[in-house]
């Protein structure tokens, strides 16, 4: 047995990197949705190789994976636009099958800088699949993103409705999807399951591991998290005259250890089915922007100041998912409550009001 402690902190115990069997390869695994989805996938006796460059996360979140499940993984500081370093992950591992989460993934900074979006999100992908073709893995679950059915009205969102995305993260998310479709018509052994999630929030219920966003929060529960630490001073919501029961925007929050399940069950999918397909992973259900202010109040016993401004240009009035394929097909589904996720998100930004830190 080697046993060995990577510059991260993170103490590596195999017998052989070539006698693993079953390695899956999460890339962007440090990330908010990739270290919950590491946790699921060790859990449910997986292998794996983490890579990430640490963009936007930190190594503690992998150190504290391994502390939650006590088992072990090797993990690569790896830079995806370089398919050398690349190639060297997947040459010294056998891996079986890619999680893929690595990517920028903020839609206002895509807007503000769109050929950096294009160039990372788009070259980065390409290479893993250069990568995969290389070394003959053909199996593939992709993090997409409701992000690639634009603003539509018609809700629920289901996955034969046609996509406009209207950001270029959005637009990053269709076109990945479309190049796995192409390789799964131009390669009748290729499998690839693109999930397109909703709004991810919530948190493990260790409260070890959570979302832990860079800067001000982009998204909302984070954001009320923050504000109910004391590190914001009110929350702003974005326009109070929409057509709805209270006149904020509703969105479909899922809890994350919901969506990880989702990963593990897609994998499980992928791994015996080929061609490309996309999937809603939802609860199939809304709430509204005060709905998850007063369910975040009474999880944390905190009052969240707010004020009304004005709409965000693009947003719309309801967006929820139709998730019915992915409980039929994948035999997912999402089984936690918005207390729960409010619950969850609490405890772990109450014990970590910092996040990872430095």
């Amino acid at each position: 047995m080697v046993m060995f402690q990577t510059k991260f902190g993170i103490v590596v115990m195999m017998d052989s990197l070539l006698e693993v069997a079953c390695l899956i390869l999460v890339t962007g695994a440090a990330g908010y949705i990739g270290s919950h989805t590491c946790v699921s996938l060790l859990n449910a006796g997986y292998d794996i190789v983490a890579v990430d460059n640490f963009t936007n996360s930190k190594p503690e979140a992998l150190s504290r994976v391994q502390e939650i499940t006590g088992k072990t993984f090797s993990l690569h500081s790896v830079n995806m636009l370089n398919q050398e370093d690349l190639d060297a992950v997947f040459a010294e591992s056998n891996i079986e099958a890619v999680i893929h989460f690595a990517g920028l993934k903020a839609v206002g900074e895509s807007v503000a800088q769109p050929l950096r979006y294009y160039e990372n999100n788009l070259v980065s992908t390409i290479n893993l699949c250069k990568s995969m073709q290389k070394h003959g893995v053909k199996k593939i679950v992709f993090s997409s993103s409701a992000t690639v059915y634009g603003a539509q009205e018609q809700v629920p969102l289901r996955e034969d409705m046609p996509i406009a995305p209207v950001n270029p993260y959005g637009q990053t998310k269709a076109m990945i999807e479309q190049i796995l479709r192409d390789l799964a018509v131009a390669d009748e052994q290729f499998g690839a399951a693109l999930l397109r999630y909703f709004n991810p929030v919530g948190a493990h219920a260790s409260g070890r591991i959570g979302e832990d966003p860079q800067g001000i929060p982009n998204n909302l529960v984070p954001y009320v998290a923050q504000v109910a630490v004391g590190k914001r001073a009110e929350l702003t919501v974005h326009g109070g005259d929409y057509d709805t029961p209270d006149g904020t925007g509703i969105r479909d929050y899922i809890h994350v250890m919901d969506l990880a399940d989702g990963h593990v069950k897609a994998l499980a999918w992928v791994m015996n089915h080929t061609g490309a397909e996309a999937f809603n992973l939802g609860t199939g259900k809304g709430s509204s922007v005060l709905e998850v202010v007063h369910a975040f109040e009474q999880a944390s016993g905190v009052r969240i100041p707010y004020h009304i401004g004005p709409r965000r240009p693009g947003d719309a009035a309801r967006s929820f998912a139709d998730p019915t394929k992915a409980q039929r097909i994948l035999g997912w589904q999402a089984t936690k409550s918005l207390a729960d996720m409010c619950a969850d998100t609490w405890h772990w930004q109450s014990q970590n009001p910092n996040g990872y830190g430095e």
